[in-house]
């Protein structure tokens, strides 16, 4: 009996092990690795966009943007274009004002979005616009031109980040230096040259406030041309310039 209880024993263990089926578990986790892995890779790119993104601009809190992608766009397009660097110090004093009062009078109150402009925007059916200086600052900046929600999305992730990174000061210097006031003519040293062949240093009131006037649409007005229209916008601006320096409104940027 012992004799071919070992003899059965040795022919049990000479059979081969079954075959193990693949747990249904181990296929989906095998199907998973590359969608996990692919998860991980664009987490650490949507990091470091945000790292690029963050770098660049604590770099302009206090570096002058060489260039922007619209001025890039246009120097291909037109061969050359007119800027020249000048700080907000060295401007006149009626020019910040004026600019303020045109586009943007709550400036110094808002922490890069005018929700009462942007109500006003929509019930008007979007006819008047209600971005502030900081979200042109940021789209012609950081950004490119045209009506895109992309564009619009990421214009509202940045403005915030900008305002509280940066001044108010240094929000409206790199605005003034970068918006566009005629056809390749850019920032508002180049403005003061091609309009009234003077320095930003040496314009009036009632030159800085045409200049304001033009920025709506500076491809088709003309600050030293300018039409009825235009001369009644600019005595508003002007108005509103001092409405803004008397009510406070321009303490931030104003010593």
């Amino acid at each position: 009996m012992a004799r071919k209880s070992r003899k059965k024993a040795r022919s049990a263990s000479r059979r081969k092990p079954a075959p193990r089926r693949r747990s249904r578990a181990g296929g989906a986790g095998a199907l998973l690795r590359p969608i996990r892995g692919l998860l991980r890779w664009l987490r650490r790119l949507v990091l470091a966009t945000i790292g690029v993104m963050l770098t660049w601009i604590s770099a302009y809190a206090f570096l002058d943007p060489p260039t922007t992608p619209y001025m890039l766009s246009e120097k291909a397009r037109l061969g050359e274009i007119d800027h020249e660097w000048v700080p907000l110090s060295e401007l006149s004093p009626h020019v910040a004002p004026a600019i303020v009062a045109a586009e943007d009078a709550n400036f110094c109150t808002h922490w890069g979005f005018d929700m009462a402009a942007i109500r006003a925007a929509i019930a008007d059916g979007g006819r008047r616009g209600g971005s502030t200086i900081s979200q042109q600052m940021v789209k012609n900046v950081f950004l490119w031109q045209g009506r895109s929600w992309p564009r619009k999305a990421l214009e509202a992730l940045i403005t915030p980040v900008v305002e509280l990174i940066w001044t108010k000061q240094r929000i409206l210097e790199v605005y003034l230096n970068v918006i566009e006031f005629d056809k390749g003519v850019f920032g508002i040293e180049a403005a003061a040259r091609h309009y009234f062949d003077t320095g930003p240093e040496s314009l009036t009131m009632r030159q800085a406030a045409l200049l304001a006037a033009v920025l709506p649409n500076p491809k088709q007005r003309s600050a030293s041309r300018p039409g009825k229209a235009m001369q009644e916008r600019a005595r508003r601006i002007a108005d509103g310039a001092a409405t803004i320096r008397a009510d406070g409104r321009a303490a931030c940027f104003q010593d």
